[in-house]
């Protein structure tokens, strides 16, 4: 007889006592299963005992969680968590350091349980902990497995890390700052100081006083991965946390310790992979220095400004006016006006006063820095491309300022900036790190690619629009492939030639398009189910193989990981927890399981409960686009399961492949793609021995039939 709904076959074992085989009834109160469980091996006192899964964290299992408990899991009988709660913190008070150090390690294992934290929250285990750490007694692995226990306890968001007292904080900042520390201490201390300086505004301003930039240098020169990450997540907490002068202070005077440097050598080079952290990191030191530039692409020139003047002049006589001579001499006011005023044009300006071209925002003043560091670091190239084309009548003449302009325009949308950082992008630019003056330098090789492009477009004034659009897919092109140096990126752009631009635009319009007749297109409806289904079978495919995702809460960008995948009869979703560093684990170590038949929906964006909960900024747009949620039937309730993808295609094979398993349409960008090449492919091979043969619009017409059936055979007629 099948059992009911309700009732799951389990396991329950017991330390030193042969394990129990029930059926456990899920309408029945917790209290009473717990009871029957210790009668059955004589345990008296059953409210002194708890039930914990045997498998991933020993999760405690609550009135709340007890639907995740399926058919043949494993169930270990344990102390209630009260009372293992109240027994460890009590081993916090041993006299020796063995039994502390035990109960610590005890202590970090039950952490990540909620149930368990409750109990320990409730009973000053934060405060206890914390004089572990401030007295500092033992500065070894007592002291690690204490921040550590520290860590885990305040990630569940119960007690606020603005509540930490000033002395504390002081007291980890002081095991950031010495020497000679236990290198699992540090890493610890400088994680703990990172939340707490994107938690809380008045300690982040303590932590920034306390901790010297030099402090964090050191630490990131130590051959430390793990130590490396967290001092560059302090040091980027930190940047974050300061106002726009403090940020421009910091960052020139880390730039002046040769920072860069180091980051480009022993970082990004390094013999070990990049972490997946540390590529946020450096993405974000990225942003924020970009950022800087920020203010000068939002100021317009002011035309009663001295300086401005002067730079706009320096601009003019470096094209116009050979070293030691000047404009004019001898000649009258209105005579040296109207010379500067055609030379202007000359440079390329719009307008006789280039001051009025200068006031669009953005660029505004940025794109005067960039044409003035041309001048000045490139001056033989400066000086070619401005009189090379003001000497030119032909009306094919490029515009030096007013394709400056735009080109600074272009590189600040093409590398963000001004916008805010995102949470989880790892988009970096290890060119940025490799060059001083990254931007302007970048600026140096994009303008005169720009007048190679016009060259090569034949272009005149009417199709300016048409050349900064190519120079813009030239740009991002070669972005996107992430040179190394800028020598590097000068050369794969350059290779980029016009021609190249349009061969492959037209290569990917005819992956993209593909012949319109009818018998095509009838021909490819009729191939569509197959190679559907041969979609899904891969999206399947690759759910079974498992995904490696990044946890997210609402306060900050979490380290930890876990993986999800399907089991290979496509009936349950099996996850847990897994360690940085460490290879996707085999399905059957994964601790929690998740039926695919109890999935009621596939949410997607804004409808996610854990993008609900983290608002509608902009720096949680990219969260949103990646993030989707299952919802399953929790006993009574509905409970989610949440994801936030590692990429958008990643995205798009998880929100298909959970598509298909719900027996809905496959709707990704992804799927489209990939069925639009899959038909492309097919259909050319069906017409392969159709090269070369034009395929009407419409079937050739049915010829009337012949005048007399005298060709016909008679099959009534036999034969003698």
């Amino acid at each position: 007889m099948v059992p009911p709904r309700n009732v799951v076959k389990i396991a329950v074992q017991m330390r030193d006592a042969i394990p129990q085989l029930i059926q456990l009834d899920q309408a029945k109160p917790l209290a009473a299963v717990l009871k029957e469980v210790c009668d059955a091996w004589s345990l008296p006192h059953s409210e002194r005992y708890a039930l914990q899964f045997a498998d991933g964290h020993r999760r405690y299992i609550t009135e709340n969680n007890r639907t995740e408990i399926k058919n043949g899991s494993i169930l270990c009988l344990s102390t209630a968590p009260d009372l293992e709660a109240e027994r460890l913190l009590r081993g916090l008070q041993s006299e020796s350091c063995e039994g502390r150090r035990e109960a610590l390690q005890h202590l970090v294992l039950l952490a990540p349980d909620m149930t368990f934290t409750r109990e320990v929250i409730s009973r000053d285990g934060l405060q206890r902990l914390g004089s572990i750490i401030e007295d500092g007694d033992d500065l070894g692995e007592v002291l690690a497995l204490a921040l550590r226990a520290f860590l885990e306890l305040m990630e569940h968001g119960v007690v606020s890390w603005e509540t930490l007292s000033i002395p504390f904080v002081r007291k980890v900042v002081c095991y950031v700052n010495m020497n000679l520390m236990d290198a699992s201490v540090q890493p610890l201390a400088l994680g703990l100081l990172e939340s707490v300086t994107l938690s809380s505004p008045a300690l982040g301003q303590l932590v920034k006083s306390e901790v010297p930039l030099d402090r964090l240098l050191v630490h990131l020169q130590v051959m430390n991965q793990q130590l490396q990450t967290k001092a560059m997540a302090l040091l980027t907490a930190l940047l974050q946390g300061a106002s726009a002068a403090e940020r421009k202070h910091m960052l020139d005077y880390l730039w002046q310790r040769n920072l860069r440097q180091f980051i480009y050598k022993n970082i990004i080079h390094s013999a070990v992979p990049l972490g997946d952290e540390m590529a946020h990191h450096l993405y974000v030191l990225q942003a924020l220095t970009l950022g800087l530039l920020e203010p000068r692409m939002r100021t317009p020139l002011d035309p009663y400004s001295q300086e401005q003047r002067e730079q706009l002049q320096a601009l003019r006589q470096a094209a116009f006016e050979p070293e030691g001579e000047s404009l004019g001499t001898g000649l009258s006011a209105d005579r040296r006006r109207s010379l500067c005023a055609r030379e202007f044009r000359k440079l390329g300006f719009s307008n006789s006063n280039p001051a009025q071209d200068l006031e669009r925002v953005p660029p505004g003043l940025l794109a005067l820095d960039n044409m003035l560091y041309f001048s000045r670091h490139a001056p033989s190239a400066y000086s070619r491309f401005v009189l090379e084309n003001s000497s030119r009548e032909d009306k094919h003449e490029c515009p030096f300022a007013r394709s400056s302009i735009q080109l600074t325009v272009l590189l600040c949308e093409l590398l963000h900036v001004g916008e805010p950082c995102s949470e989880t992008a790892q988009d970096f630019s290890p060119m940025f790190f490799g060059q001083d003056q990254s931007f302007h330098e970048l600026f140096c090789v994009s303008i005169q690619l720009l007048n190679k492009t016009w060259k090569e477009m034949r272009a005149t004034q009417e199709d300016f629009d048409k050349v900064t659009q190519v120079v813009r897919e030239q740009l991002a092109r070669t972005l996107a492939l992430k040179p190394s140096s800028l020598e590097l990126f000068r050369t794969k752009v350059n290779a980029l030639t016009y021609g190249e631009v349009l061969r492959l635009r037209q290569t990917e319009r005819l992956h993209q398009e593909g012949t319109l007749a009818p018998p095509i297109l009838e021909l490819r409806e009729k191939l569509k189910p197959e190679l559907m289904g041969l979609i899904r079978q891969q999206r399947l495919l690759r759910l079974c193989e498992g995904t490696l995702f990044r946890k997210i809460s609402s306060r900050r960008r979490q380290d930890k990981l876990w993986f999800c995948c399907l089991s290979p009869n496509h009936k349950v979703l099996q996850y847990g927890d897994v360690e940085e560093g460490v290879g996707p684990p085999a399905p059957e170590s994964l601790p929690e399981q998740l039926p695919v038949a109890d999935i009621r929906a596939l949410l997607t964006g804004k409808d996610c409960p854990h993008v609900r909960e983290k608002g509608s900024g902009k720096q949680n747009k990219d969260v949103c686009e990646l993030a989707f949620s299952v919802s399953y039937d929790h006993g009574e309730e509905e409970a989610y399961l949440n994801f936030v993808a590692p990429s958008k295609r990643e995205f798009h094979l998880w929100t298909d492949g959970l598509s298909a398993l719900l027996g809905s349409p496959m709707g990704s960008e992804q799927t489209r793609l990939d069925l639009e090449q899959l038909l492309t492919m097919e259909t050319k091979l069906r017409l392969l021995e159709l090269e070369n043969v034009p395929i009407p619009e419409q079937p050739p017409p049915v010829p009337p039939p012949p005048t007399n059936f005298n060709f016909c055979y008679d099959c009534s007629i036999t034969e003698p």
